[in-house]
């Protein structure tokens, strides 16, 4: 039996810690907080989205950063297995459009307790309201010196998560412990986050919500990645599910040479958009253009549209040129944004970037360079796009370091 620490009680931690302890290890976890889970509670708007019911490679295709890293852990821990976990431990689960999982309940706290029933029984230890400060090794065992002791054990577990949502406690601690290690730490950058863009003129688009459309980003003339979802106008620019995704393939890209398009009617192709708008052209001929859009698209949207179209909002529908429709056609197609800037760290659901996977074992989630000394979960160099992914990710890696000690 050994002693072991676990460092940040959310879920990669609360996950490392079951599987520590399951396999009789004596298991201690330190969390600054008052409680745990305190970033699973607003995960999925409060109803935490914990997995997508698809098999290890599907997540794998939805795996931005290291994807070649997680396919141990994700074998080993699949979603099949996180949902069999989670129901065997009494928590009702329920598969939602794009296979999101949540908990029949709708309430992100229900995952949290589930977690903790699994660790208590466990015999798993917590100390809440205790921050850990540093971390020394000597010889083969490691002194954990928090703000009311000091610990001795025999492994470590750091999963203090990133630097995204700093007030649930994801202030980089992970990354200092590392360092301290010398287990190198590669840039952080926002993920999973909204997207500023140039918002000259389209002000009034505030609060729209767009649904079933597709946003394409285009660098170079090259379509780099197309996304079918939901999204949402704000007063800095665009957010929503495929946006928040977009954002995480982006940031590594200078955005100044990247243009944004979001396909409005992506279910028509142009050849059947052309003979529907002719057909509503027919039925309001004596409107101006400003009103003959009203069945098409949002009432709010249609000034915008027109804007890109070079299209005066009070020309005669019956003087419209062919050539104008044209352009219609394509502002509807691929209405253009000029993004700006990805939102700061502080609001990203996850943080891209964290602990170099070339110092790390993908099966253990041990340090190569420093034994007894785990890392799991976003603090790593690890993120995936929106769906319940990056919490599989958590389970998987959190299962692998806690039940190979």
């Amino acid at each position: 039996m050994k002693k072991v620490a676990v460092i940040g009680a959310g879920a990669s931690g609360l996950m490392a810690a079951y599987a520590a302890a399951n396999r009789g290890n004596e298991v201690i976890v330190f969390e600054k907080n008052e409680k745990a889970g305190k970033k699973i509670y607003i995960t999925g708007k409060g109803r935490c989205n914990l997995t997508n019911d698809s098999s290890p490679e599907e997540v794998l295709a939805n795996v931005v950063h290291g994807e070649k890293f997680l396919r141990s852990s994700l074998h080993a821990f699949s979603p099949a297995d996180a949902m069999s976990f989670f129901e065997e431990g009494g928590l009702p689960l329920k598969v939602e459009r794009g296979n999101r999982v949540f908990p029949v309940s709708d309430k992100a706290s229900d995952v949290t307790k589930c977690l903790e029933k699994y660790c208590l029984r466990a015999g798993v230890r917590f100390c809440f309201e205790e921050e850990v400060r540093r971390i020394n090794r000597k010889e083969d065992l490691f002194h954990i010196v928090t703000s009311k002791r000091t610990a001795t054990v025999h492994a470590v577990l750091v999963c203090t998560g990133g630097v995204s949502y700093p007030s649930t406690g994801s202030t980089g601690d992970g990354y200092r412990f590392a360092e301290n290690f010398d287990v190198a730490v590669n840039a952080l950058k926002p993920a999973l986050c909204g997207i500023c863009c140039e918002m000259e003129g389209l002000r009034q688009l505030q609060g729209l919500t767009l649904k079933n459309v597709a946003l394409s980003a285009v660098r170079d003339g090259k379509k780099l990645r197309r996304l079918f979802g939901e999204m949402l106008f704000t007063h800095f620019g665009i957010s929503g599910p495929i946006v928040l995704s977009m954002a995480s393939l982006l940031n590594e890209l200078p955005l100044d040479e990247v243009s944004l398009f979001i396909d409005l009617k992506p279910a028509l192709d142009e050849d059947v958009l052309d003979k529907r708008l002719l057909r509503d052209f027919e039925r309001y001929r004596n409107k101006q253009m400003g009103n003959a859009l009203v069945d098409l698209l949002p009432k709010t949207l249609i000034p915008a549209v027109l804007r890109q179209s070079k299209i005066p909002f009070d020309l005669s529908v019956n003087s419209l040129p062919k050539e104008k429709r044209r352009g219609l056609l394509n502002a509807v197609k691929g209405f253009k944004l000029a993004p700006l800037s990805l939102r700061p760290m502080s609001e990203c659901i996850v943080t891209a970037g964290g602990v170099d996977l070339k110092e790390i074992n993908p099966k253990t989630m041990e340090s190569k360079k420093v034994p007894g000394l785990y890392f799991c979960g976003e603090v790593l160099d690890v993120d995936a796009l929106t769906g319940g992914f990056n919490l599989q990710i958590a389970f998987s890696t959190g299962y692998a370091a806690g039940s190979s000690i």
